[in-house]
């Protein structure tokens, strides 16, 4: 029930028990009336009667002293009796008109009869006692018959009391019971009151009021202060208080709601935040190695539940090796064919996973973790691969967060694609197609740095050039004269290794720079390339092209910063070397005497 309804009962019962209480109080009160006229008309009556057998005694004495002694006094008392006779007769109609029963009023009539009567008698002793007739006023006043009639006034008094006496208590008991019963009533009807109300006052208004407003106060202060963590007990009372505390609850739900949501915003703005971040890092990187960096960093951040790693496809685009990994991924391999991950064949995301109802990428182990593979792509082919499984614990990514996987393989894959196309753009600018070696313009950026730094650091150039080159175009084609070209810059790169740098300086010519190596170490270079050029007969297409032999110019200076004289002082010892009979070394070192040569094997 409703505390509005209780409240509403108990105050209508609260009024109704007061005005019944009230009305058994004024009951109580008129019984209370009763009973004290009950009591003043039994002790008037009683004093009526004592006073009617009291004033006939006494009126007698007089009368029978005076015509005893002749005093007067006695005579006046006589006569002040009568007085007293009438005041009792009007006390006597008075009595009539209270209402008396019938036998008292037939006791209270011979009561007055008898009176009257003994009156008679004194009052003619008395005239006789006044003629001088002492004898016969005596023989009147003590005679039988004024005894006969005195003796039945006496009695007929004694049983008016008696009526009366009879009738007064039965109506005083009466009234007193009435006034009990009133009174009894109303201290009840006041005690379930009092009752009434202290119940109210504790099962009402503490109980189901005060206790339930003192605990949800202190949950809504707790609630004001976004503490969602406070325990609501769930009360289903079907009331005011049962409504305050499902409301409450509502409010808790949805602050938890909220904060939940609030958690979910800012994880979002964070997580887009640093997506950001990542792009634009992404877009700076200038090196494949600082691309994988950054993403080892970012990615963990961003995805804190999922280890991952970044794979990049080779350039015959038929293997993926991986740059970079995060947070210990173990299910996918280090290296794999393009054609092990379903991603790539199928150019879309792909989950593998026991639990997910598709079949799993071959570069992925027997693991219960899920994985997902995202692939990589620019301009509509495959560059690369990122991979994402599930940690312990986890869960693999929600459709929002897939979104941002999927944003992040798209810009990875456009840095990636942007750094492999400027590696060739870089590739094409410094280096000859035909040969892959660095070309004119990255010797002329590294002598105009050698010279610009001023090192002061030991450098050796070679000049090489192919003998007789010519002869192969001539007598095999362009195409052999190009194999020869490629065969000699590859001996030249796989005997310098990086002890220095070869630059392809124009049509059979080619250059070599050796910083920090000695006069002596710098020759033997020289002599090692020559003879590794001369030692291997050549053929292309099936034609023996014959030997290859090349001469080599070398100078040498104890400083760096004049590699752009040393360079001519090289071309001028190769002038030299081929003037003298090709197939040979000459190094020109800073003393124009010293000078090696080395003839034709």
């Amino acid at each position: 029930m409703r505390i509005s309804e209780i409240t509403n009962w108990a105050y209508g019962v609260t009024v109704a028990l007061t005005a019944l209480s009230a009305s058994a109080f004024i009951f109580s009160a008129h019984s209370a009336t009763q009973e004290r006229i009950a009591v003043e008309e039994h002790l008037a009556l009683d004093d009526l009667g004592e006073d009617l057998a009291l004033g006939a005694e006494e009126r007698t004495d007089e009368a029978r002293l005076y015509v005893m002694r002749g005093d007067l006094r006695h005579l006046d008392a006589f006569h002040g009796k009568e007085g007293e006779e009438r005041q009792r007769e009007t006390a006597i109609r008075r009595v009539r008109e209270l209402g008396a029963s019938q036998a008292e009023l037939t006791a209270l009539d011979d009561v007055a009869r008898e009176a009257e009567a003994l009156d008679k008698i004194e009052a003619d002793a008395v005239a006789a006692y006044g003629n001088s007739d002492q004898a016969g006023a005596r023989q009147i006043l003590f005679g039988p018959d004024h005894d006969r009639l005195q003796t039945q006034m006496l009695a007929s008094v004694t049983r008016f009391r008696e009526l009366t006496s009879a009738r007064t208590e039965a109506a005083l008991a009466d009234a007193r019971w009435r006034a009990d019963w009133w009174s009894l009533a109303a201290k009840i009807l006041l005690s379930l009151n009092a009752a009434l109300f202290l119940g109210v006052l504790y099962f009402i208004l503490r109980r189901r009021v005060a206790m339930p407003l003192v605990r949800m106060t202190g949950i809504v202060s707790r609630l004001a202060k976004q503490d969602y963590e406070v325990d609501v007990p769930l009360d289903r009372r079907r009331d005011e208080i049962g409504e305050m505390n499902q409301a409450i609850h509502i409010f808790r739900e949805n602050g938890i709601e909220r904060d939940r949501l609030d958690a979910e915003r800012r994880q979002d703005l964070k997580t887009k935040d640093l997506i950001l971040q990542m792009m634009h890092r992404l877009q700076a990187c200038q090196k494949q190695a600082e691309l994988a960096e950054v993403v080892a960093l970012f990615a963990p951040q961003i995805f804190p539940d999922l280890a991952g790693q970044l794979y990049v496809m080779n350039e015959a685009r038929s293997g993926l090796t991986s740059v970079a990994s995060w947070l210990e991924p173990h299910r996918s391999e280090p290296s794999f064919p393009a054609t092990a991950c379903w991603a790539l064949r199928r150019g879309r995301p792909h989950v593998s996973a026991h639990d997910h109802g598709d079949i799993g990428c071959q570069h992925l182990n027997e693991d219960e973790a899920a994985g997902l593979c995202v692939p990589l792509t620019a301009q509509g082919d495959a560059i690369g691969l990122l991979y994402f499984e599930e940690r312990p614990d986890c869960e693999m990514a929600a459709d929002a967060s897939r979104l941002y996987l999927e944003l992040i393989a798209e810009n990875v894959g456009l840095a990636v694609a942007n750094l492999q196309l400027r590696d060739k753009l870089t590739n094409l600018s410094v280096r000859d197609p035909l040969t892959g070696l660095h070309n004119r313009r990255s010797l002329d950026e590294d002598v105009n740095r050698y010279t610009r730094d001023a090192s002061h650091d030991p450098l050796a150039c070679m000049m090489i050039d192919i003998d007789h080159f010519k002869r192969f175009n001539d007598e095999f084609g362009h195409d052999a004269g190009d194999e020869v070209m490629r065969y000699v810059s590859q001996i030249i790169v796989d005997t310098i290794g990086d002890a220095g740098r070869a630059y392809r300086f124009g049509g059979e010519e080619f250059a070599v720079f050796m910083p920090g190596a000695a006069a002596d170490e710098a020759f033997s270079f020289a002599e090692r390339v020559r003879t590794n050029i001369r030692s291997t007969a050549l053929s292309h297409r099936g034609r023996i092209l014959g030997a290859v032999s090349v001469s080599i110019g070398m100078a040498y200076s104890e400083d760096a910063s004049e590699a752009s004289m040393l360079l001519s002082r090289a071309d001028a010892a190769l002038l030299e070397a081929k003037a003298g009979g090709r197939n040979m070394t000459i190094a020109a070192f800073p003393s124009d005497s010293d000078r090696h040569k080395r003839g034709s094997g």
